[in-house]
């Protein structure tokens, strides 16, 4: 899973987009929808295809935009379209219809797949099925996840009653967190002299990596976090960027990774956030907003104490 590779072919911009996902053109999507119905008929099940979503006879809602977002960026462009599409709808299925993990796993498998995840608050339902999760920045949500070979199941608060105590829980799912093998590193250096670190992996936790990222650092750079925390963006679940803070590269970082991470979270197949953020002991203040077409810094007076004190450091 690179970070610049050579984009899949698509239609031209210029056409009428689709009304849902404006990564489509019209046509691209009304393509999309047709195989989606017919991987499901493939199935069995007939369903009706609405702008984002199909539902069968008996209500079941199936949700497209991770999936429209998967294809979209497959490099191979539309001809791996049916294949993405029908691999989806059989795990999806599978998974629905299936025995379902709590029932038929025991205490001891359900702890060593728990893993804690780093979601969109907007991704999550309207309902207080996950309000026991942490917020560790604005519009983020933290959530208990089970690790399954064909989906990662979130838990809601009613699932976890049988499990036990969810701080019990959630130390048991850190722990699993943070034994996680790192799949891909990569140093993203600009000509301006400033760099940034950047965590890739195909495991959907790839990006939650961000609530132990002072171990993470000592592993990767083999030292440690300074006072002064670090720049993170989490644009989407597969990836993890950083910038450890010791010095005024700090405001080319800034600038850089706020640009990387809004345009990894556009189109992106569990996208998060397309903020940076400030990290120090664990908590994350949003340093960038998405503004029109462009990027926003929004530094608060803590960031610009610290930014003045660096520059001055170094005159």
């Amino acid at each position: 899973m690179g970070l610049f590779r050579r984009g899949p072919k698509r239609d031209s911009r210029d056409l009428a987009r689709d009304g849902e996902f404006s990564f489509f053109s019209e046509r691209e999507g009304g393509v999309f929808r047709s195989q989606v119905r017919q991987a499901f008929a493939e199935k069995g099940l007939e369903v009706t295809a609405y702008a984002g979503v199909v539902t069968d006879s008996a209500g079941r809602q199936f949700g497209l935009g991770n999936l429209a977002a998967v294809c979209h960026r497959d490099r191979r462009g539309e001809r791996s379209w049916p294949a993405l599409i029908r691999d989806h709808v059989g795990k999806v299925l599978r998974t629905m219809d299936g025995p379902q993990p709590l029932e038929i796993l025991s205490e001891d498998e359900i702890r060593a797949c728990l893993y804690p995840r780093v979601v969109a608050q907007e991704t999550l339902p309207a309902s207080d099925s996950f309000r026991y999760g942490r917020a560790p920045a604005p519009g983020l949500r933290e959530v208990l996840a089970l690790d399954l070979p064909e989906a990662v199941q979130m838990l809601s608060e009613d699932s976890l009653t049988d499990l036990g105590d969810v701080a019990e829980l959630r130390i048991r799912a850190m722990n699993n967190l943070r034994a996680l093998p790192v799949e891909g590193h990569e140093t993203v250096r600009r000509g301006d002299g400033s760099a940034f670190e950047v965590l890739l992996g195909d495991s959907f936790f790839t990006a939650s990596r961000v609530l132990v990222l002072d171990e993470l650092v000592q592993r990767l750079m083999g030292t440690e976090l300074t006072p002064d925390g670090a720049l993170v963006a989490l644009p989407f679940r597969h990836q993890l960027a950083f910038h450890r803070i010791h010095d005024a590269q700090v405001i080319p970082a800034l600038q850089a990774m706020a640009q990387f991470a809004a345009a990894g979270h556009e189109d992106a197949a569990g996208a998060i956030s397309p903020r940076v953020f400030w990290w120090r002991r664990g908590v994350m203040t949003p340093l960038s907003e998405p503004d029109g077409d462009g990027l926003r810094v929004v530094a608060d007076a803590d960031f610009q104490e610290m930014l003045e004190r660096l520059v001055q450091g170094e005159a």
